[in-house]
């Protein structure tokens, strides 16, 4: 059996959505890890004329030390969401495929999940389930491990607890981890690659890499999906 494990990231640009589909049997997402400002929880990036911008879910303030399970969106998040749309529509709407796809982004973005875990597991299982990808997730949380511990070893402790013997890691993870050491514990460890992929953004030089959101104003369903297999394993 083949996983991976990765942190709830709302939007994610595509990589993170060819890491759920063929590659994996089970998709672990670490809803018990802890929030980061730095992170792409509850923020990406999306084009406005010709450069990327970032946006930004706003959420209460709170401790920073809490997991992303424990953190809410603030009070005033549907309007700053609002906002966001409103945004996307101004830059997007002569996007080939903005009729077609920004029902679904909307969705995603006045859902009325408040706490900000529920709200990105939310919008993965809905973009999930319009790519066609039908990869089981799993929350971090439901696992019986150890929370103290941590990074390399908590995800061998995953992989044993699951029973697999393949883990399957974004390829950002090539100096964090050992393939020894996983080999050791009868895990083979490999890391996915995307292949680069382009398409047209109206007349600007092309911006990679950016959300989902805007793979889906350039392109229909159909293509979207097929770029979902443009990956290495290495």
């Amino acid at each position: 059996m083949k996983i991976a494990i990765m942190q709830p990231y709302f939007c994610a640009y595509i990589g993170y959505y060819q890491l759920m589909i063929n590659s994996v049997d089970k998709f672990v997402i670490c809803d018990d890890m802890q929030y980061t400002k730095r992170g792409w929880f509850n923020r990406n990036r999306i084009l406005d004329n010709g450069t990327e911008k970032i946006f930004t879910i706003p959420l209460k303030k709170d401790n920073s030390y809490l997991n992303v399970n424990l953190r809410y969106l603030a009070d005033n998040s549907i309007q700053a969401r609002i906002k966001i749309l409103r945004q996307i529509k101004s830059f997007y709407k002569k996007a080939p495929f903005f009729s077609q796809n920004y029902p679904l982004i909307r969705r995603l973005f006045i859902q009325e999940n408040d706490n900000l875990f529920d709200f990105i597991h939310f919008s993965v299982v809905e973009l999930c389930l319009n790519l066609g990808i039908k990869t089981k997730i799993i929350l971090s949380s439901s696992l019986d491990i150890d929370p103290e511990v941590k990074s390399q070893n908590r995800v061998i402790e995953i992989c044993k607890y699951l029973k697999t013997d393949i883990y399957i890691n974004s390829i950002g993870g090539m100096e964090l981890y050992n393939k020894e050491l996983f080999a050791k514990k009868g895990i083979d460890l490999k890391f996915i690659k995307s292949k680069y992929i382009e398409y047209p953004q109206f007349d600007s030089k092309f911006v990679s890499w950016l959300s989902i959101i805007d793979v889906l104003m350039f392109n229909d369903i159909e293509q979207v999906k097929s770029y979902l297999e443009e990956y290495d394993l290495v």
